[in-house]
């Protein structure tokens, strides 16, 4: 099979995107995909998303982590398919689309995407960390000695340590000033830490408004990638109308055998 694609990227998660509407995409290869996903033996990204056809929204979104299993949410994949739907003419400035956490609405300018994410409402505070769901499970915790932190290996001790084969996203955060914090993520599935993660930085932002370290209702949030900017309204303990916004762009386009 030929398959025809483009590479895009979201802060530096990148992502090969593939046009689904007409169902032909090997879904149960789990080999096939994570070779695709390799950055020696493929076209190289954190992860593989299908656009499909959906009844009730614009399109759907099937995301699949680098190792080829079929993924939570993926926030800063979810804004590059918005721009991906944009580029294949689906869409214009609004749409929404169903993932696996449901029903998305999302608006984009240039390359400057913006996605509403689910409401959270179940926040755990533990005395070193504190563990939430923002469509895929984040374990955030502040970190001191963020000069010497060896994020690759402490990501994978608390990822396997803490949460077992199943697992959880570890996002390491250094507060830089009030509403302001600098992160750093461990993905499962990608096994490695990434240059951004779209529903980690959205745990951060809402983890560190539960401690105090952000009293407004957004937060900019610092990755290796560059700047993601979450915002919230929180009512009780519900955090609603939380977006997520920053660039996503094509990189390039091809195909593949």
């Amino acid at each position: 099979m030929q398959l025809t694609f483009c590479k895009y990227q979201a802060t530096g998660n990148d992502f090969i995107m593939v046009d689904n509407r007409h169902d032909f995409f090997p879904k149960n290869d789990t080999k096939t995909i994570e070779r695709l996903c390799h950055r020696r033996f493929g076209i190289g990204a954190d992860g593989l998303i299908l656009l499909e056809t959906d009844n009730s929204t614009d399109f759907r979104m099937v995301y699949y982590n680098a190792d080829g299993r079929e993924g939570s949410m993926c926030g800063n994949g979810g804004r590059c398919i918005v721009a991906f739907a944009k580029y294949l003419g689906i869409i214009d400035t609004h749409c929404s689309f169903v993932a696996f956490d449901g029903v998305h609405r999302a608006r984009i300018s240039g390359d400057v995407v913006a996605l509403q994410m689910q409401d959270v409402s179940q926040i755990h505070v533990k005395p070193k960390y504190l563990f939430l769901d923002t469509g895929s499970p984040h374990h955030v915790q502040l970190w001191e000695d963020w000069e010497t932190l060896d994020a690759e290996k402490e990501g994978k001790r608390l990822r396997y340590g803490l949460y077992g084969e199943k697992g959880s996203n570890i996002n390491f955060v250094n507060p830089l000033e009030s509403g302001h914090f600098e992160v750093r993520t461990y993905e499962r599935g990608v096994e490695s830490e990434t240059y951004s993660c779209g529903t980690g930085v959205t745990a951060v932002a809402i983890a560190m408004h539960e401690l105090g370290r952000a009293s407004g209702s957004e937060a900019i949030l610092e990755t290796k990638g560059g700047n993601l900017r979450v915002c919230f309204t929180k009512e009780g303990a519900v955090y609603s109308d939380i977006w997520l916004e920053g660039p996503a762009e094509q990189v390039f386009k091809g195909s593949v055998s």
